[in-house]
């Protein structure tokens, strides 16, 4: 009998359940210069209409570009010129009570609305900024974050 050492075991776990994770939401607007969503494993991608995100995708856009994405519990974010934007968390299973959506905006603006997350447990949504943490608590918002 072969064991395995712990550890190994653990990142093929994780490894098998990121390649076969289900999209959190997609690309819904783009317009303007270049957009790309760089993934967990540091490949990146070109920016497109209908494109899928996962947690942990950072979407980045130039100083031309702007882009659109809505979330599958219907969350909507307006993402700016030379902005950075990363999907760092996100749990959608409200039969449940698993419900979660983190993200971090490194520079730029957003343009929040609310989805079903926020309006059933409005604590469990976060942006985080070099700053400061917003907490939702309304149905939307724009943040700026300056370089």
């Amino acid at each position: 009998m072969r064991y395995w050492p712990i550890p190994l075991l653990l990142v093929a776990l994780f490894s098998a359940q990121g390649a076969n994770a289900e999209p959190i939401g997609f690309v819904k607007t783009l317009q303007g210069g270049n957009a790309v969503i760089r993934a967990l494993d540091d490949s990146e991608r070109p920016a497109a209409i209908g494109g899928e995100l996962n947690v942990g995708d950072t979407i980045r856009t130039d100083r031309r570009a702007s882009l659109g994405l809505t979330l599958k519990d219907d969350t909507i974010m307006s993402v700016g010129p030379d902005t950075e934007l990363t999907l760092e968390e996100y749990l959608f299973e409200p039969a449940r009570g698993d419900l979660k959506l983190g993200s971090r905006l490194g520079r730029g603006t957003l343009q929040y609305v609310s989805g079903s997350i926020a309006r059933l447990q409005p604590d469990a949504v976060s942006v985080k900024t070099p700053t400061g943490t917003i907490g939702v608590r309304g149905t939307q918002f724009v943040v700026r974050v300056g370089r």
